[in-house]
């Protein structure tokens, strides 16, 4: 009868004997079954404690299974009780924007599209006369005659110079487009006509202002120029976005002194008449 063998090396296999290290062995099957005080899966996260008030069955895993505490974002109760917010009505914007526009302006916008379109096509009109001689105009050659007689110098260029200038402020009115700047090129060219009627005037003893023989038409003309160098053109033209067409201040002061000294310094350089003499 033969006894088990206690030497190690009896259970090694003789193909792994060339290849294992010495201290290799077998292990045994029953140190891999659970422990009789094993907590399952819980066991290797839970946080042992370290005081010594705590009680074992605290430092076990299943302490994780005990029911949380509320947090305020998935059970408000007590003290993480809130009060639900209510919208609140937001009020619009005081500047000029979609809302002010569509709320508060009104009519205003039509009411400058159809001021800048009617000065527009009263100086194109007027410059087609003076061009062209349409509608009874006196053309190119009539216009710089009566520069002439007026008393302007260099009647020749300032012929050319006016009548572009018209016509180009007028379309420019009628569009639109770089309004204040039209509208004070408007504004130098009605100040010369103005001053040139008043200086040739040939019966001093009727009115300056009123039609037939005073100048009031002209005067007109010139109130809308500088209205609108000053209101600038509305949202219907393509200045639309501008500066100028949303809060006019500063830039349009400065364009309507400065057609209106252009105005004046024209006269004054190139006639150097005085039109109450």
């Amino acid at each position: 009868m033969t006894s088990t063998s206690h030497d190690p090396r009896a259970w090694q296999r003789p193909e792994d004997s060339a290849s294992r290290p010495a201290s290799a062995r077998l292990v045994d099957p029953e140190d891999d079954l659970p422990s009789s005080n094993y907590a399952g899966d819980f066991e290797t996260t839970a946080i042992p404690r370290y005081d010594s008030n705590t009680s074992k069955s605290e430092h076990s895993g299943y302490g994780l299974l005990n029911e949380p505490e509320p947090l305020p974002y998935v059970q408000p109760a007590g003290k993480y009780q809130t009060s639900a917010a209510e919208p609140t009505e937001i009020e619009p914007d005081v500047g000029f924007g979609p809302s002010d526009e569509r709320g508060r302006r009104g009519t205003q916008d039509l009411g400058l599209m159809i001021l800048r379109m009617g000065l527009g096509a009263l100086l194109i009109a007027h410059g087609l006369q003076k061009a062209f001689g349409l509608w009874g105009g006196q053309g190119l050659n009539g216009f710089q005659q009566s520069l002439v007689d007026i008393g302007y110098q260099h009647a020749n260029v300032l012929t050319y110079v006016g009548v572009a200038g018209q016509i180009g402020a007028g379309v420019l009115l009628v569009l639109g487009l770089f309004t204040p700047v039209a509208a004070a090129g408007a504004v130098a060219y009605l100040v010369n006509a103005l001053l040139a009627a008043v200086a040739g005037q040939s019966d001093r003893g009727s009115s300056l202002f009123f039609l037939p023989s005073g100048h009031e038409y002209l005067v007109m003309l010139l109130v809308v120029a500088v209205a609108l160098v000053l209101t600038g053109p509305g949202k219907y033209g393509f200045d639309a976005g501008r500066g100028w067409s949303r809060r006019p201040f500063v830039g349009s002061a400065v364009a309507l002194v400065l057609g209106v000294g252009v105005g004046v310094g024209v006269w004054v350089l190139l006639n150097g008449a005085n039109p109450l003499a």
